[in-house]
């Protein structure tokens, strides 16, 4: 079996925003955590001209689900009117007052008693400020924003995933002490490498001190790696039959590191081969290549 399976998966995308007009309205159980926990309302069914507020073109799942979206959508739209010809014409005023209490309290001392009463009056109306906007603000949360939270809007498509199985990795990591000690720690911890969808199962880590001398026989790995193309070239890594035939493979544009430049990271990039059935005659430690019992390592 092939380690790389293509795997259909039903991917699920929450939008920004609730939606009138698109997608899939749905409610969610509890509207602080995006999950599969949803009941459909209503589904949108031309690419553009619909709306879920007005029962356009739309295929209903829950009609007793969707008049509650609507009811709320409309008590949204009478705050807003309710805010635009009410509150702030009353707001604006009591900015105006603010404005004047102000200019009319620099022309006396502060401990005078013109200040003063200028003063209480100036804490009045503030007080009375934020007592509106405090009602407003507590009225629209919990019997608008709260519950139209529920509602979200989402979209379904079909995507073939390439899932990874049977693959057995030996990775050698190089890094500050502190790094390698993090990692010691935290081995059992780590449950992906590279995708969140690749799940990994650790059997092992441990700390390791590599082969530095510089002659040995002939070794030959019966692993895949990824390997310098420098190393290649010069033949410090080459084929099983040496001299025979450059040592061959798939070259692959590795990301190494990155630094951040104007707020964009810029990756340091490194040639590589990857190959199998590789050898060496020599380790060279000024190349990045080392010995670990049956494998070659060469830090990139």
């Amino acid at each position: 079996m092939s380690p790389c399976i293509k795997s259909l998966i039903r991917i699920i995308v929450f939008l920004n925003s609730t939606m009138d007009d698109r997608g899939i309205l749905v409610k969610m159980k509890n509207s602080t955590m995006l999950s599969n926990a949803f009941v459909k309302v209503a589904k949108a069914l031309k690419s553009q001209g619909n709306s879920f507020r007005n029962n356009t073109t739309i295929q209903v799942y829950s009609s007793e689900l969707l008049e509650e979206y609507q009811q709320l959508k409309k008590l949204g739209e009478e705050i807003d009117e309710f805010k635009k010809k009410r509150i702030n014409p009353v707001i604006k005023i009591i900015k105006k007052r603010k404005n004047t209490l102000n200019a009319e309290k620099k022309q006396f001392n502060k401990a005078s008693s013109q200040f003063q009463k200028i003063l209480r009056r100036e804490n009045q109306i503030k007080e009375l400020e934020n007592m509106i906007k405090d009602k407003l603000k507590e009225f629209e949360t919990k019997q608008y924003l709260e519950p139209i939270s529920q509602f979200r809007s989402l979209t379904t498509s079909l995507k073939y995933y390439e899932v990874l199985d049977g693959i057995t990795l030996i990775l050698h990591v190089k890094a500050d002490e502190s790094v390698l000690n993090d990692i010691m720690d935290n081995k059992w911890n780590l449950t992906a490498i590279g995708r969140s969808e690749d799940f990994i199962d650790v059997q092992e880590v441990t700390f390791i001190e590599l082969d530095s001398n510089t002659e040995i026989d002939t070794m030959t790995s019966n692993y895949a790696a990824y390997i310098d193309i420098d190393l290649i070239r010069s033949d410090l890594v080459f084929s099983k039959d040496k001299g025979m035939r450059t040592c061959i493979g798939t070259k692959y544009m590795l990301n190494k590191k990155y630094e951040l430049i104007n707020n964009q990271r810029v990756f340091e990039q490194k040639k590589v081969v990857y190959v199998s059935g590789h050898s060496i005659d020599e380790i060279n430690s000024t190349k990045n290549l080392y010995v670990d019992g049956e494998y070659i390592v060469n830090f990139l």
